[in-house]
């Protein structure tokens, strides 16, 4: 059975909203001289009170910008020559590829089901893009050292771009090949982009490591934003073009749930074009990469990994933690499912955001006060906590108090990322950072492929991601003691 796409939500009419409004009761006097801004008032009420999910970005949205500012990315070191410009080129860059990334997020699960697909194809789906992203993180880490991170980030503008694409298609083989080539895509993204950003800093301008955190702090803050507005972004494009197939019978569809993937790739276009004449190249190893060849890389990469416990400590933390999110991105939508209370998915999406917004800003507010070993670990045991909650709502089937659990993780992963990136930033050698960051991704992908392709029900599925995170809380915490032991307390 082929479900049909969710129905429309209802339009807005401000004119007959007004005329309601005056009957029941006449507005003051003011208001009575701006009927524009009363039918507004209206339609902004009726857009909140639709349903919980609505009725929470209004607080959701005052806490974000109130922590934004509070959090807001500043530095009390000198800003050297050519730094604003290298933060600009980086930043816009990265803003432009990594929204083709959120765009997509909140409704590939629903095409897949929109196109009739159960939750186990769906779930061989998701694994096919986790599997091939675990696979090519053996090599591809080692050619973008090898080959140059510039070139790597345009080759994942291309490959995203035609990931989309695929998505227009109602067949296994084709959506098959477009996760595919979105598992490469992604490896790409969290290799490529970060490793030549730490590189030109820390190396060409030879900037300092406080500027370092200042970036990090830019690059997420923006991020975040980025995802934001692509949620809200997502669900209004939706909303507008029905979801249909070009002509009768055909197997290529448009609209609905498809237009967030065309407007993924016109950002990846500007991105690639920005990339192309902005960005200069650098490479991993001796300067042009012509030193080592791609299994020279490789073996660097695993013997550095051998012989420094704090490597294999770290990637325990990542392998856990992201493993369970990832587990999470895949099952929050059937978790939300409601018949009473069809789920807006694209603003569910931007909630997330502003949650992993509010977290990353917390987390650089208690900069101040902590080190980001510190602030891992209190992260990773409080993602425990959260997924207490999330498998006792389930149970319940309390889709509110699931929803609320979904918002404290999210923030959770707002606060991992820069504690986590900086803490990658100090053990990584940075002839093998690439090769190492996707080393970092096979045992990642190695655990969501097992979660998914069990075909677990969603609450095994969150309990064993509360399992997970204890480990990444152990393992984080070891990462602290040894630290402590070493000396110094350096703050993010």
């Amino acid at each position: 059975q082929r479900p049909s796409p969710p129905p429309s939500r209802p339009g807005r009419r401000p004119a007959q909203l007004s005329k309601s409004t005056a009957g029941a009761a006449p507005m003051p006097t003011m208001l009575a001289s701006f009927p524009g801004l009363a039918s507004a008032g209206s339609s902004t009420r009726e857009y909140l009170s639709q349903d919980f999910y609505h009725a929470s970005i209004a607080p959701l949205l005052v806490v974000t910008i109130f922590l934004a500012w509070l959090a807001r990315p500043s530095t009390k070191e000198p800003i050297p020559e050519g730094f604003t410009s290298f933060r600009m080129r980086y930043l816009i860059g990265w803003c432009l590829c990594v929204a083709a990334d959120w765009l997509q997020g909140p409704y590939v699960y629903a095409l897949y089901s929109a196109y009739g697909y159960s939750k186990h194809e769906n779930a061989q789906l998701f694994v096919a893009g986790f599997a091939s992203s675990m696979l090519c993180g053996c090599f591809v880490g080692s050619m973008v050292d090898k080959w140059g991170r510039k070139r790597s980030a345009l080759a994942y503008c291309l490959c995203y771009a035609l990931s989309c694409m695929s998505k227009h298609f109602n067949s296994y083989g084709m959506l098959m090949i477009g996760r595919v080539l979105g598992g490469v895509s992604t490896s790409l993204l969290y290799s490529s982009f970060e490793c030549w950003m730490v590189s030109e800093h820390m190396g060409l301008f030879k900037f300092s490591e406080g500027l370092l955190s200042y970036m990090f702090g830019s690059m997420f803050m923006l991020m975040y934003v980025v995802a934001i507005l692509s949620g809200l972004i997502a669900q209004f494009v939706v909303e507008q073009v029905p979801f249909e197939p070009i002509s009768e019978g055909s197997h290529i569809w448009r609209g609905g749930f498809l237009c967030p993937f065309d407007i993924a790739i016109v950002s990846l276009l500007c991105g690639a074009v920005h990339i192309a004449v902005c960005w200069d190249e650098n490479y991993g190893g001796i300067e042009g990469g012509a030193d080592m060849g791609v299994t020279e890389v490789f073996r660097v990469g695993l013997h550095a990994l051998a012989k420094d416990r704090r490597l294999w400590m770290l990637a325990c933390v990542v392998a856990c933690f992201e493993g369970s999110m990832f587990a999470f991105v895949f099952n929050w939508t059937p978790a939300l499912e409601d018949k009473e209370t069809p789920p807006p998915l694209g603003l569910i999406f931007s909630a997330f955001m502003m949650a992993c917004m509010c977290g990353s800003c917390l987390s650089t507010i208690a900069g101040k006060y902590c080190d980001a070993h510190l602030k891992l670990t209190m992260v990773c045991l409080a993602g425990v906590a959260s997924f207490f909650v999330i498998v006792f709502a389930t149970a319940q089937h309390q889709i509110r108090t699931c929803f609320l659990g979904f918002l404290f993780f999210e923030g959770l992963v707002g606060a991992y990322f820069p504690s986590v990136g900086v803490l990658k930033s100090e053990v990584v050698p940075e002839n093998v950072r690439s090769t190492v960051y996707n080393i970092y991704r096979v045992p990642l992908n190695a655990v969501v492929v097992c979660l998914l392709l069990t075909n677990l029900s969603l609450l095994r599925c969150y309990g064993l991601c509360a399992s997970l995170l204890m480990l990444a809380f152990i393992a984080s915490a070891v990462l602290s003691q040894q630290r402590s032991a070493e000396g110094g307390t350096k703050t993010l």
